[in-house]
């Protein structure tokens, strides 16, 4: 089931330097938000923190509240691991394990969570992962065959399916299609608008085009000045901050003018 997220008055930080600062959003469950922004205004830092994954690295954290359907992220009480589980992660390029079938690539979630699986079970959720990655007909006969084998564009669809395989209720996209020729970057973007009947997708994009395509609301980050933290000037329906945006700034970015 898609969930709905409430960010309030977030700080994110790496030790003492404060990264992102004072970000206010919601983000309506099974919908698409995109994040814009130049490079190095925080945006992929942002995305990272809603499935807690930038407390990975060393001396990072975050003030204020990540909430996913009223749950704080952050309450002490919360498994971290738990998290990252409910809100799946799909990184800029293609990342299939190298030493894995096609099969086993989309069950890997699932057996590092110690599920214990009959093979019928197992079979059945690599053909609805696939099935629902648009992946299951170009690979079907194939299943066996090393991840690593695939195209560019069929290796992002089947870390896809490998995510969707532990049913989690939000998908986290890192600049999903940078890697991509023109081809795959559609049949990616179909994908999306496909899964958002079941999923809320959040994606970090630079292609203001594809965030218009794909997505129903935008957040455009952006820093005040070189050094300073990157913040959210602006969050919006994407039809209006493409069309008539409430700050400059966010329509000089989308225009092309800096960034």
């Amino acid at each position: 089931m898609a969930s709905s997220i409430d960010v309030s008055d977030l700080n994110i930080y790496y030790g003492d330097f404060l990264a992102v600062e004072g970000v206010n959003m919601s983000i309506r469950a099974k919908s698409v938000t995109a994040f814009i922004g130049p490079s190095g205004c925080g945006k992929s830092t942002m995305l990272r923190t809603l499935n807690r994954m930038h407390e990975v690295l060393p001396g990072a954290r975050v003030e204020g509240k990540v909430a996913v359907d009223g749950q704080d992220l952050y309450d002490p009480s919360v498994d971290p691991v738990q998290v990252r589980r409910q809100i799946g992660m799909v990184f800029q390029r293609p990342n299939p394990f190298p030493t894995m079938s096609i099969y086993e690539n989309v069950l890997a979630g699932n057996r590092l969570n110690a599920k214990r699986m009959k093979k019928s079970e197992a079979d059945d959720i690599v053909e609805k992962s696939l099935r629902g990655a648009n992946l299951w007909k170009e690979v079907k006969d194939r299943l066996n065959k090393p991840g690593m084998g695939l195209s560019g564009g069929q290796q992002q669809r089947l870390c896809i399916a490998r995510a969707i395989a532990v049913e989690p209720q939000v998908l986290l996209m890192d600049e999903p299609c940078s890697a991509l020729d023109p081809i795959s970057t559609a049949a990616i973007e179909d994908l999306i608008l496909q899964l958002k009947e079941d999923y809320t997708i959040v994606i970090v994009t630079h292609n203001m085009q594809q965030a218009a395509r794909v997505s129903d609301e935008t957040g455009f980050f952006n820093l005040k000045a070189a050094g300073e933290p990157g913040h959210l000037v602006e969050f919006n329906s994407t039809q209006r901050m493409f069309a008539n945006p409430d700050d400059p700034s966010t329509e000089a970015y989308i225009s092309g003018r800096f960034g």
